[in-house]
């Protein structure tokens, strides 16, 4: 069996973090999201894997090299355009060729793995298995309706109630997916969708099963999402203390602190993750916040916000639910009293005076 991750979108959603790289590798927890699903891959005991990827490919073969560090053998698949999740397999086809495999969406983030669910797949044999999870508000999403644990119906952002069982963007196929997709046509917007493709093979008597993903599950595609995956899992994290904390400073709760940072005359309040040689003085950081290595904040207060890798914050400033980009200078230059919190979605190397 193999594994097909995704990673060709253009996250414009993210915008502006994205305009210097795919979303896919923005941290989470001080962890590109792409890492995560190869992670959940390996654990499944699928190490052959193909990465499909777009005008960003550079970036994405920069962090994950061959995939030997990562316990996988990586293959990249160029793909011109994106045209859809269907015609990304389509793509793929000579990589996958007769082999059953399993397709991740690069920006998919998931507690608890995807094991189970392969187990499940390779047990009943059917064509194709799609993970799913309830949601509040489906709405927003691509639907499965199910009659007796088979799936009748796929509808992408219903208008009216059909399930509250909603695609999680993990899939996993027979070879019989690519007849599917050499037989429909592009929809309205353009794209060959996997969706109409799984839709086919319901039409044609194929057994298309699921499994409800009984932990939690994010596409992480806006900066809200983002944030929540990154409290979700600050709050599963192994807590750590390599760096250096002085005398002065008070670490609470689960936090954990990478070798060579730095951390003076602060306050940690967990979940909190610091990078590797990240320098924080007269702060207080958290809870719900990750620092990406080699930052530098002085006299800052932070709360539920992601910085990555090398920013340099000087305040004193108050920096709430915020997404910085890496190297960006936020410097503070009006003196006031009591700085008001503030929001801020800032692109790798800004410059913002405050």
């Amino acid at each position: 069996m193999k594994g097909l991750l995704l990673s060709g979108g253009t996250g414009t959603r993210l915008r502006p973090l994205t305009y210097s790289g795919p979303k896919q590798l923005l941290p989470v927890a001080n962890k590109p999201i792409l890492i995560y699903a190869i992670e959940n891959l390996r654990q499944a005991g699928i190490t052959d894997l193909g990465i499909v990827v777009g005008e960003n490919a550079r970036h994405v073969k920069e962090h994950v090299k061959n995939g030997h560090e990562l316990g996988v053998q990586i293959t990249y698949i160029p793909q011109q355009s994106p045209l859809g999740l269907a015609h990304a397999v389509k793509t793929a086809s000579s990589f996958l060729q007769d082999q059953p495999f399993v397709m991740i969406l690069g920006d998919t983030l998931l507690d608890q793995g995807i094991r189970s669910f392969v187990e499940h797949f390779r047990s009943a044999n059917p064509v194709a298995a799609v993970l799913v999870s309830r949601v509040k508000d489906p709405e927003h999403y691509g639907v499965v309706q199910v009659e007796n644990k088979r799936i009748v119906q796929l509808v992408e952002k219903p208008t009216s109630f059909i399930s509250d069982l909603a695609l999680t963007g993990i899939y996993a196929f027979s070879p019989r997916i690519h007849d599917a997709i050499a037989s429909i046509v592009p929809s309205a917007r353009g794209e060959l969708e996997i969706t109409d493709a799984l839709q086919w093979l319901v039409a044609h008597g194929e057994e298309v099963i699921f499994q409800i993903h009984p932990g939690w599950w994010k596409d992480t595609g806006r900066p809200d999402d983002l944030l929540e995956a990154n409290r979700l899992l600050l709050h599963d994290q192994t807590p750590c203390l390599s760096g250096y904390t002085d005398p002065f400073s008070l670490v609470i709760g689960n936090v954990r602190i990478e070798r060579g940072a730095q951390i003076a005359h602060s306050i940690l309040i967990g979940p909190v993750a610091i990078g590797r040689d990240a320098t924080i003085e007269d702060a207080v950081i958290g809870p719900y916040t990750t620092i990406g290595h080699e930052a530098v904040l002085r006299r800052v207060e932070l709360t539920n916000s992601i910085l990555l890798d090398r920013c340099h914050i000087e305040g004193p400033i108050r920096l709430s639910r915020s997404l910085i980009g890496r190297e960006t200078v936020i410097h503070k230059t009006k003196s006031t009293s009591e700085p008001a919190w503030i929001h801020l979605i800032l692109g790798d190397t800004s410059h913002c005076e405050l």
